[in-house]
Protein backbone atom coordinates (compact mmCIF):
# COMPACT_ATOMS: atom_id res chain seq x y z
CA UNK A 1 0.00 0.00 0.00
CA UNK A 2 2.92 2.08 0.42
CA UNK A 3 4.04 1.58 -2.74
CA UNK A 4 0.65 2.20 -4.43
CA UNK A 5 -0.15 5.28 -2.59
CA UNK A 6 2.80 6.49 -4.57
CA UNK A 7 0.74 6.71 -7.35
CA UNK A 8 -1.61 9.29 -5.61
CA UNK A 9 1.72 11.27 -4.96
CA UNK A 10 3.24 11.72 -8.32
CA UNK A 11 -0.53 12.63 -9.55
CA UNK A 12 -0.04 15.21 -7.06
CA UNK A 13 3.63 16.08 -8.04
CA UNK A 14 2.51 16.01 -11.83
CA UNK A 15 -0.84 17.71 -11.13
CA UNK A 16 -0.94 20.49 -8.37
CA UNK A 17 1.36 23.49 -7.65
CA UNK A 18 4.18 23.10 -5.76
CA UNK A 19 4.35 23.62 -1.98
CA UNK A 20 7.66 24.57 -0.62
CA UNK A 21 6.78 22.23 2.36
CA UNK A 22 5.59 19.86 -0.22
CA UNK A 23 2.47 19.70 1.64
CA UNK A 24 0.39 19.33 -2.16
CA UNK A 25 1.91 15.70 -2.36
CA UNK A 26 0.06 14.94 0.93
CA UNK A 27 -3.09 12.78 1.48
CA UNK A 28 -6.17 12.68 3.56
CA UNK A 29 -7.89 9.43 5.20
CA UNK A 30 -11.73 9.75 3.84
CA UNK A 31 -14.06 6.91 4.47
CA UNK A 32 -11.06 3.61 4.12
CA UNK A 33 -9.61 5.85 1.06
CA UNK A 34 -6.40 7.92 0.62
CA UNK A 35 -7.06 11.40 -1.39
CA UNK A 36 -4.86 13.67 -2.67
CA UNK A 37 -5.19 17.10 -2.74
CA UNK A 38 -7.90 18.80 -5.53
CA UNK A 39 -5.91 18.82 -8.71
CA UNK A 40 -6.12 22.04 -10.94
CA UNK A 41 -9.49 20.75 -13.19
CA UNK A 42 -11.02 19.75 -9.27
CA UNK A 43 -10.38 16.33 -9.26
CA UNK A 44 -8.27 13.92 -6.82
CA UNK A 45 -7.49 10.67 -7.13
CA UNK A 46 -7.54 8.03 -4.22
CA UNK A 47 -6.34 4.67 -3.07
CA UNK A 48 -9.37 2.66 -1.61
CA UNK A 49 -7.95 0.23 0.96
CA UNK A 50 -11.47 -1.55 1.25
CA UNK A 51 -11.77 -2.27 -2.52
CA UNK A 52 -7.92 -2.56 -3.41
CA UNK A 53 -8.18 0.09 -6.32
CA UNK A 54 -7.58 3.51 -7.18
CA UNK A 55 -10.15 5.83 -7.78
CA UNK A 56 -10.50 8.96 -9.87
CA UNK A 57 -12.30 10.48 -8.33
CA UNK A 58 -14.25 13.59 -10.26
CA UNK A 59 -15.19 16.99 -8.89
CA UNK A 60 -19.10 16.44 -8.46
CA UNK A 61 -18.51 12.89 -6.45
CA UNK A 62 -18.49 10.67 -9.34
CA UNK A 63 -15.63 7.67 -9.05
CA UNK A 64 -14.16 5.45 -11.61
CA UNK A 65 -11.91 2.91 -10.43
CA UNK A 66 -9.15 0.81 -11.56
CA UNK A 67 -8.94 -2.55 -9.14
CA UNK A 68 -5.23 -3.40 -8.60
CA UNK A 69 -5.18 -6.96 -8.00
CA UNK A 70 -2.85 -8.65 -10.78
CA UNK A 71 -2.59 -5.22 -12.28
CA UNK A 72 1.23 -4.04 -13.71
CA UNK A 73 2.69 -0.92 -12.67
CA UNK A 74 3.02 -0.46 -16.61
CA UNK A 75 -0.83 -0.41 -16.54
CA UNK A 76 -1.54 2.05 -13.87
CA UNK A 77 0.50 4.37 -14.99
CA UNK A 78 -1.07 3.98 -18.36
CA UNK A 79 -4.66 4.78 -16.74
CA UNK A 80 -3.74 7.64 -15.01
CA UNK A 81 -2.22 8.99 -17.87
CA UNK A 82 -5.45 8.31 -19.59
CA UNK A 83 -7.55 9.34 -17.17
CA UNK A 84 -5.98 12.90 -16.94
CA UNK A 85 -6.06 13.57 -20.42
CA UNK A 86 -9.66 12.62 -20.76
CA UNK A 87 -10.37 14.90 -17.68
CA UNK A 88 -8.84 17.97 -19.80
CA UNK A 89 -5.46 17.59 -17.78
CA UNK A 90 -3.09 20.11 -19.96
CA UNK A 91 -0.14 18.28 -17.70
CA UNK A 92 1.69 15.30 -18.37
CA UNK A 93 1.70 12.89 -15.68
CA UNK A 94 5.28 11.48 -14.58
CA UNK A 95 5.84 8.77 -12.21
CA UNK A 96 8.63 11.16 -10.36
CA UNK A 97 9.61 11.62 -7.36
CA UNK A 98 11.74 13.44 -5.36
CA UNK A 99 12.76 11.39 -2.44
CA UNK A 100 13.52 7.24 -2.44
CA UNK A 101 11.38 4.63 -0.94
CA UNK A 102 12.80 1.72 1.10
CA UNK A 103 11.97 -0.69 -1.44
CA UNK A 104 13.76 -1.81 -4.53
CA UNK A 105 13.18 0.30 -7.15
CA UNK A 106 9.88 -1.24 -9.38
CA UNK A 107 9.39 -2.24 -12.96
CA UNK A 108 7.13 -1.77 -15.60
CA UNK A 109 6.16 -5.36 -15.09
CA UNK A 110 5.86 -5.69 -11.03
CA UNK A 111 2.10 -6.64 -10.45
CA UNK A 112 0.29 -6.03 -7.60
CA UNK A 113 -1.42 -9.21 -5.73
CA UNK A 114 -4.22 -9.27 -3.06
CA UNK A 115 -3.03 -12.10 -1.02
CA UNK A 116 -4.68 -10.91 2.50
CA UNK A 117 -8.04 -8.86 2.88
CA UNK A 118 -7.77 -9.59 6.63
CA UNK A 119 -4.47 -7.48 6.50
CA UNK A 120 -5.82 -4.69 4.23
CA UNK A 121 -8.60 -4.60 7.07
CA UNK A 122 -6.31 -4.29 9.82
CA UNK A 123 -4.20 -1.78 7.93
CA UNK A 124 -8.15 0.00 7.40
CA UNK A 125 -7.94 -0.07 11.68
CA UNK A 126 -4.69 1.48 12.42
CA UNK A 127 -5.56 4.51 9.77
CA UNK A 128 -9.28 4.87 11.41
CA UNK A 129 -7.58 4.80 15.10
CA UNK A 130 -4.54 7.45 13.98
CA UNK A 131 -7.15 9.88 12.71
CA UNK A 132 -9.56 9.43 15.81
CA UNK A 133 -6.40 9.62 18.08
CA UNK A 134 -5.17 12.76 16.43
CA UNK A 135 -8.14 14.56 15.88
CA UNK A 136 -9.16 13.99 20.00
CA UNK A 137 -5.73 15.20 21.17
CA UNK A 138 -5.98 17.98 18.79
CA UNK A 139 -9.65 18.79 19.93
CA UNK A 140 -9.28 18.15 23.93
CA UNK A 141 -5.88 21.37 23.82
CA UNK A 142 -7.60 23.59 21.38
CA UNK A 143 -5.34 22.87 18.77
CA UNK A 144 -5.83 23.48 14.88
CA UNK A 145 -3.89 21.39 12.32
CA UNK A 146 -4.72 19.31 9.15
CA UNK A 147 -4.44 15.38 9.55
CA UNK A 148 -2.38 13.94 6.97
CA UNK A 149 -0.73 11.20 5.43
CA UNK A 150 3.02 11.88 4.14
CA UNK A 151 3.99 9.46 1.41
CA UNK A 152 7.25 9.18 2.01
CA UNK A 153 6.91 7.98 5.07
CA UNK A 154 3.60 7.05 5.39
CA UNK A 155 2.98 8.36 8.72
CA UNK A 156 -0.31 10.48 9.64
CA UNK A 157 0.22 13.25 11.06
CA UNK A 158 -0.21 16.51 12.82
CA UNK A 159 1.61 19.84 13.32
CA UNK A 160 0.94 22.43 15.65
CA UNK A 161 2.72 25.73 16.18
CA UNK A 162 1.75 26.80 20.06
CA UNK A 163 3.38 29.71 20.45
CA UNK A 164 6.95 31.47 18.99
CA UNK A 165 8.64 29.17 20.87
CA UNK A 166 6.52 25.77 20.43
CA UNK A 167 5.95 23.22 17.76
CA UNK A 168 4.65 20.09 18.13
CA UNK A 169 4.27 17.18 15.83
CA UNK A 170 2.31 13.98 16.62
CA UNK A 171 0.87 11.08 13.98
CA UNK A 172 1.32 7.58 13.96
CA UNK A 173 4.36 6.24 11.84
CA UNK A 174 4.41 2.70 9.77
CA UNK A 175 7.03 -0.21 11.06
CA UNK A 176 10.88 1.52 10.78
CA UNK A 177 14.40 1.51 12.33
CA UNK A 178 13.29 3.23 15.40
CA UNK A 179 9.98 0.80 16.05
CA UNK A 180 9.29 -2.45 13.99
CA UNK A 181 5.55 -1.91 15.02
CA UNK A 182 3.00 0.64 14.11
CA UNK A 183 3.33 3.40 16.19
CA UNK A 184 2.50 6.77 17.98
CA UNK A 185 4.93 9.71 18.11
CA UNK A 186 4.77 12.90 19.98
CA UNK A 187 7.53 15.28 19.27
CA UNK A 188 8.82 19.05 20.35
CA UNK A 189 10.50 21.14 18.61
CA UNK A 190 11.85 25.10 19.62
CA UNK A 191 12.51 27.30 16.56
CA UNK A 192 12.82 24.01 14.20
CA UNK A 193 15.14 22.28 16.19
CA UNK A 194 14.17 19.19 18.51
CA UNK A 195 13.77 20.47 21.79
CA UNK A 196 15.65 17.88 24.57
CA UNK A 197 13.65 17.54 27.54
CA UNK A 198 15.25 15.80 31.39
CA UNK A 199 12.38 13.68 32.34
CA UNK A 200 11.03 13.66 35.64
CA UNK A 201 10.88 9.73 37.69
CA UNK A 202 7.80 9.16 37.18
CA UNK A 203 8.33 8.62 33.35
CA UNK A 204 9.18 5.70 31.26
CA UNK A 205 12.38 6.69 30.01
CA UNK A 206 12.09 3.88 27.25
CA UNK A 207 9.45 5.94 25.55
CA UNK A 208 11.76 8.78 24.88
CA UNK A 209 14.55 8.42 22.09
CA UNK A 210 17.14 11.09 21.11
CA UNK A 211 19.17 9.13 19.04
CA UNK A 212 19.18 10.58 15.10
CA UNK A 213 15.23 11.15 16.57
CA UNK A 214 14.05 12.79 19.12
CA UNK A 215 10.90 12.36 20.82
CA UNK A 216 8.35 10.47 22.48
CA UNK A 217 7.12 7.02 20.89
CA UNK A 218 4.90 3.57 21.62
CA UNK A 219 4.12 0.57 19.59
CA UNK A 220 0.44 0.60 19.25
CA UNK A 221 0.58 -3.52 19.96
CA UNK A 222 1.00 -2.88 23.38
CA UNK A 223 -1.76 0.08 23.59
CA UNK A 224 -5.20 0.65 23.60
CA UNK A 225 -6.70 4.24 22.30
CA UNK A 226 -7.40 5.56 25.82
CA UNK A 227 -3.71 4.75 26.75
CA UNK A 228 -2.40 6.18 23.49
CA UNK A 229 -4.15 9.69 24.32
CA UNK A 230 -2.90 9.61 27.80
CA UNK A 231 0.70 9.24 26.58
CA UNK A 232 0.23 11.69 23.55
CA UNK A 233 -1.21 14.44 26.79
CA UNK A 234 1.61 13.53 28.48
CA UNK A 235 4.28 14.28 26.40
CA UNK A 236 2.34 17.60 25.08
CA UNK A 237 2.68 18.37 28.73
CA UNK A 238 6.50 17.95 28.92
CA UNK A 239 7.28 19.96 25.80
CA UNK A 240 4.71 23.03 27.58
CA UNK A 241 6.64 22.96 30.76
CA UNK A 242 9.97 22.51 29.10
CA UNK A 243 8.97 26.09 27.18
CA UNK A 244 7.32 27.49 30.44
CA UNK A 245 10.35 26.72 32.26
CA UNK A 246 13.19 28.18 30.61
Amino acid sequence: MHIAAQYLATSAISFITKEDDDSHTNLGWINRTLETHPFINGDKLGLNYEHFSLEWIHSDGNKEHLFLNNVTHKEVIDWIALMSIDNHIEKVYSYLMHYDLPYKKISDTFRFKLTSQNDLNQLIKKRDLAQHVISKVLTSNNYISPIRIWPHHFDTGAFVNINKKLSIGIGMAIPDSLIDDFYFYISGYNNHKPINLELPKNINKETYYTNGWQGFAIPISESDEDSIIDFCQVAINLYLNSINDA
